[in-house]
């Protein structure tokens, strides 16, 4: 860690050159990962990158500068740059910048593993990634495994944040992930391919609660079958039960992305896309039923996504972005809440040290309900349970959108039957939130990164939910 007195004085120096607002955060992440193919090494890395980002506001213009060189020459030199930029631009500023008053922190903390990432050694992943390819190998009864990668990713980050509000915030949280690609062939009936991510944030204990060997073996003997035995799904309207990895995703993709403040405002279009949601449509618009609740929560225990304050100070808290159908609340920096008259809600977060922070998600989930999978499944006559997904796609507004399930089945008479084959769901973001007429009790997280900004940031979030049921709707066939 960085002495925060350095960066306190660094803050200080750009008031002094002018600036109204000024931030310094070091930051540091800290990663070793190891890749395997077949039961063999691919290859292992170690990498560590560490340095201060400096953010300041002038005459209505953010200007960002950084540097790797944690001395007091090339933190002021770093400090005058950013100043310099933003003082050139700030003429230009048809709406200055500016940020509202919330509440910052002082405030430490971090997250605490049972077993540290560093006891976890390189030859303990070596054997787990050859106990996964032997248990998927054996699996297998009909189908050939044509090829098995596998993955181990360890990662600390640590970030200490101090503005001239009077935020300091030091924070270092450890992550683990570990994925799994593979593909069965069988020579008359083609190919399945299946990519499982397992992540969060704390220790190796993780590893014990994810039975990554026996999870992985499980769902390459499901796929088994669906490639050998899948039928097509029914090409009448019928119910579907869409899985919680979906509804992770779709919650992800047409909710979380499309109440990101910056979105709505436009500052993403010609980089990650833009929104359907206008401002006026903020508690006024209804996107679907009354079952439809998303919960963006960075301080969900073990969330991949997980943090206590954001990288301007603000203390997190749960947002809800669709509560019982109405658009309720947009992810804010202390900027896009100034534009909307409201506090920031924490969002605002960057992937490295060398980033300046932007609005992003962190663990974005659909609100559970009172339903068994068994009460979800048995009024239903004919329908499709679509377990997890092979491909999806959704437009640049977030509004319509495709989903290929991958593990899918057949449901007769309230009973899971025969295996489907490339079932699609195709719908928009209002027909999905409308037709949903049951929500499982089961709240079941799967990690991601997310990708927005230029330059691009990736930030490791949690996207998930229970299994949903949705009535009457068209199912499609992938060719």
């Amino acid at each position: 860690m960085v002495d925060e007195v350095l960066l306190e004085r660094v803050v200080d120096l750009a008031r002094s050159q002018g600036a109204t607002y000024a931030e310094a955060r070091f930051q540091e992440d800290a990663s070793e990962s190891l890749t395997m193919r077949n039961g063999r090494v691919l290859g292992v890395n170690t990498s560590v990158s560490r340095g201060v980002g400096i953010r300041v506001l002038v005459g209505g213009a953010l200007g960002f500068a950084a540097t790797n060189r944690l001395d007091q020459e090339s933190l002021t030199s770093a400090a005058a740059e950013a100043v310099s930029r933003a003082r050139a631009v700030s003429s230009l500023m048809r709406s200055p910048v500016e940020f509202d008053e919330s509440r910052v922190g002082r405030a430490s903390y971090e997250v605490v593993p049972k077993v540290k990432l560093e006891d976890y050694s390189i030859e303990d992943r070596i054997s787990l990634g050859k106990e996964v390819y032997s248990a998927v190998g054996g699996s297998l009864r009909q189908a050939k495994l044509s090829v098995l990668t596998f993955g181990v990713d360890t990662h600390i980050q640590k970030k200490v944040v101090v503005n001239s509000d009077g935020a300091l915030v030091r924070s270092t949280v450890p992550r683990v992930y570990v994925w799994v690609n593979f593909v069965e062939n069988i020579p008359e009936k083609g190919t399945i391919q299946r990519r499982v991510e397992f992540g969060a944030s704390g220790g190796i204990e993780w590893l014990k609660e994810w039975r990554v060997v026996d999870e992985v073996a499980e769902e390459a003997k499901n796929l088994e079958n669906v490639l050998a035995n899948g039928v097509e799904p029914p090409r009448e309207e019928v119910d579907v039960i869409v899985g919680s990895e979906i509804v992770g995703l779709i919650v992800h993709e047409s909710a979380g992305h499309p109440m990101e403040a910056d979105r709505i405002l436009g500052r993403e279009a010609a980089q990650a896309g833009e929104s359907y949601v206008k401002p006026e449509m903020i508690g006024r618009y209804s996107v679907g039923n009354k079952y439809a609740t998303v919960i963006e929560d960075p301080t969900v225990p073990g969330g991949y996504g997980f943090y206590l304050y954001d990288d301007e100070g603000v203390p997190a808290r749960p947002r809800y972005l669709y509560k019982e159908g109405m658009l309720h609340e947009p992810l804010h920096n202390r900027h896009t809440a100034k534009v909307f008259g409201t506090f920031s809600n924490g969002a605002a977060r960057a992937m490295t040290y060398a980033r300046e922070p932007i609005i992003r998600m962190s663990n974005t989930y659909f609100k559970p309900g009172d339903m068994s999978f068994e009460e979800l499944l048995e009024d239903i006559k004919l329908g499709v349970y679509m377990k997890s997904y092979m491909e999806w796609n959704i437009d640049d507004i977030r509004w319509n959108q495709r989903y290929v399930g991958l593990e899918s089945y057949l449901i007769v008479d309230g009973e899971i039957t025969k295996p489907v084959r490339n079932p699609v769901l195709e719908v928009t973001t209002g027909g999905f939130y409308s037709r949903i007429s049951g929500v499982g009790k089961v709240l079941r997280f799967y990690p991601g990164t997310c990708g927005k900004g230029e330059p691009s940031q990736g930030v490791p979030v949690w996207f998930g939910g229970p299994d949903v049921k949705l009535s009457k709707i068209k199912v499609g066939v992938a060719l």
